[in-house]
Parts: structure tokens; sequence; C-alpha cells
């Protein structure tokens, strides 16, 4: 039997997850709701999924309700999912710095709740989503959860209270990473090599080397001591990197935004 999975919100993480749902070996029935339109019918036409014409509609279908909006749109989207959202359904939330405790009061305390984390990458279907699950979900449908997201990439299960942490490690680091390849490739153009040779290299390059770690698992630092040949051109490159704090920079920018994530969370549980 197909597991009907509600998307409210079908921006870039609703989209994605859409994307991923219809590709998965899994058969799952797939609904979506958004206040814009036009976003719902020019997915309607690449994949398999039903418009709904409401949050309450969409709700009361669905075995799994996937909310996947901005924070400050997210107390609206309940008040209306409250109205048929059942006991048995899975609420999953996709925003950043909101409790579980901030949906247990506007939901109840008798629902369903799981929070995620997921990134950017889930548009490629190479994602990173860290879940945390309320008190009232069943380890079936703990794994429901993960399968679902695993859609999408990678997820690992964390306890909620590092939620805030995790945003700066894998939610936003897709920025930092960003930066970096352009950065890289602007250096690549500087010395004479095409641009968008550039930023393919670059890119491949940063993608190859994530694989060695997770592949390897070998610590980064032996990973960086085999490239770094004595007297070669690489040992110079790290020199520079830490001569102008590369390392505390990159660590002083997840502090900065962990710390706003902290902020948002309690916020919003005002």
């Amino acid at each position: 039997m197909s597991i009907k999975v509600g998307i409210i919100g079908t921006g870039n993480m609703g989209g994605a997850l859409i994307k991923g749902l219809c590709s998965s070996e899994r058969e799952y029935e797939i609904y979506a709701y958004d206040l814009n339109t036009q976003i719902t019918e020019q997915l309607a036409k690449q994949y398999s999924i039903n418009i709904m014409p409401s949050v309450q509609e969409l709700s009361k279908q669905c075995d799994v309700v996937v909310v996947a909006v901005k924070p400050h749109h997210m107390e609206n989207v309940l008040k209306e999912c409250k109205k048929t959202l059942s006991k048995n359904t899975v609420f999953v939330s996709v925003a950043v710095g909101l409790t579980i405790e901030y949906y247990t009061k506007i939901l109840g305390e008798d629902k369903k709740i799981v929070r995620t984390m997921p990134n950017i990458a889930a548009l490629v279907r190479e994602g990173v989503t860290i879940v945390s699950f309320g008190d009232n979900v069943t380890s079936d449908e703990k794994k429901l959860v993960m399968d679902i997201f695993s859609c999408v990439g990678y997820v690992e299960e964390l306890d909620e209270s590092l939620m805030c942490q995790v945003t700066a490690l894998t939610s936003s680091s897709p920025a930092y990473i960003f930066m970096m390849i352009e950065a890289m490739a602007d250096a690549a153009v500087q010395s004479g090599i095409p641009r968008n040779v550039s930023y393919r290299l670059a890119a491949q390059a940063v993608s190859g080397s994530a694989r060695m770690v997770l592949e390897t698992q070998k610590h980064p630092a032996e990973l960086k001591d085999m490239v770094c040949s004595p007297a070669g051109t690489t040992i110079n490159a790290v020199y520079a990197l830490e001569e102008k704090g590369f390392r505390s920079v990159i660590m002083t920018a997840m502090k900065e935004c962990t710390g706003r994530a902290i902020e948002i969370s309690r916020g919003m549980d005002k």
C-alpha cells in the first residue's frame, strides 16, 4: 500500500522532496499545497502529484504531512493544520529554529511531531538532513520519515538540543563552500583558465575531496598531509591559508550562524 505524503510549501525544499519521492523505488502518493499556485501547477506538469485546494484538505488526506515554509509563516499554517490533522498523522517540520515544543503547543500534546534540518543539496539528491523526533513517534514512523528524506540524500538522527548548532554544520555550510568554489575559480581565471572550466574543475575537486573523507574514513589532517609534499606547491598554499586565519574564519562564521539560529529559536518560542 502506498504512503500518502503531503507537502505544504513547494519552494526549494518542498520541490526537492517531491522530485526525490517521485524518483524513489518505494511507492508514494504525493499531495501538494502552496499559496503560489503557479509553482504547484508547474510541478504537476513534471510529476505525478495531487494538488490540494487548502492546508486543511491536505492534512486530512495524508499519512505524513511535511511543512516546508519559512519560520514566520509557520504559525498560520499550523492553525490551519490543527483543524483537520489526525493524532495518527506524522507532522514533519522543515524550518530553522522552531522546536518540537513549539509545535505541540499549537497542534496539541498528542500529535506526532518530527523536526528536520535539510540543506540545499537536496535539490540534486545529495543533501544532508538532520532529524529529531517527538515522544509520540513510533519506531516504524521514524523509519518512514528517514526513508522519505533518504530520497534526497543522507539522513541522520540527532538530539534536538543540538539542532541550532548543526544548522551551521550542514544547513548553512553549502553557502561557505559555494563561496570557496567561486574564489578558487576566480583565481584560476586570473591565471588564464576559462571561467566555465574553472567552476567545473573547482567543484569536482571539492566533491572528490569530500568523497575521500567519507570513503577512506581517514582524519582530514592525514589526507591533507598526503597532498603536501616537502617543499612542494601545496604546503605553500596551506601556509598562506594558515597565515590568513583560514580555519579560524570558518569556525567564527559557524559560531555566528549558530548564534543566529538560537536567536530565532528563542524569539519564536515566546
